[in-house]
């Protein structure tokens, strides 16, 4: 049998987490999003060398810090850039079980312009993240126009 050079489980881009603590970090997704983990490597001090999961069949990768490797957690640099975006069955479902398992609400669910009914969490270690559910099916030019409205209100 041969190796494929892209392996089924990982058929676009994987998110990978650096947290200060991602044992605990691993739980609070467990608890909050609904992740199943996959796999875990403990170091011989029991930090995370490296673990997978999974949130709605989007397969994630965690690890604890490891400065001296510049594997840095969102705590550590001050802040993310970047949040990860996920398509659940019921976005209002899930967000209120995020909720009551201790996700921070940057924005409350909503419906947005192009499409889709999302909300914005931050988790214990600083990393955002998006849920949606799609609610309409628009094409480029209807979310163009929807956001060229929306952008340009005084």
């Amino acid at each position: 049998m041969s190796v494929k050079p892209i392996p089924d489980d990982y058929p676009g881009a994987t998110p990978y987490l650096c947290c200060k603590d991602a044992a605990d970090t691993l739980e609070f997704y467990k608890a909050a999003f609904g992740a199943v983990e996959t796999m875990r490597m403990p170091t011989q001090d029991g930090k995370i060398a490296h673990a997978e999961f999974k949130i709605s069949g989007a397969t994630i990768m965690i690890s604890d810090e490891f400065p001296k490797w510049d594997v840095l957690s969102p705590r550590s640099i001050g802040g993310t850039a970047s949040s990860t975006l996920i398509y659940v069955e019921n976005v209002d479902a899930f967000a209120e079980k995020a909720i009551a398992k201790g996700a921070k609400v940057l924005l409350p669910v909503s419906d947005q312009f192009w499409g889709d009914r999302s909300v914005k969490f931050e988790d214990p270690s600083g990393h955002r993240w998006m849920f949606a559910s799609r609610i309409e099916n628009l094409t480029p030019k209807e979310m163009a126009e929807r956001g060229a409205a929306l952008f340009n209100e005084s």
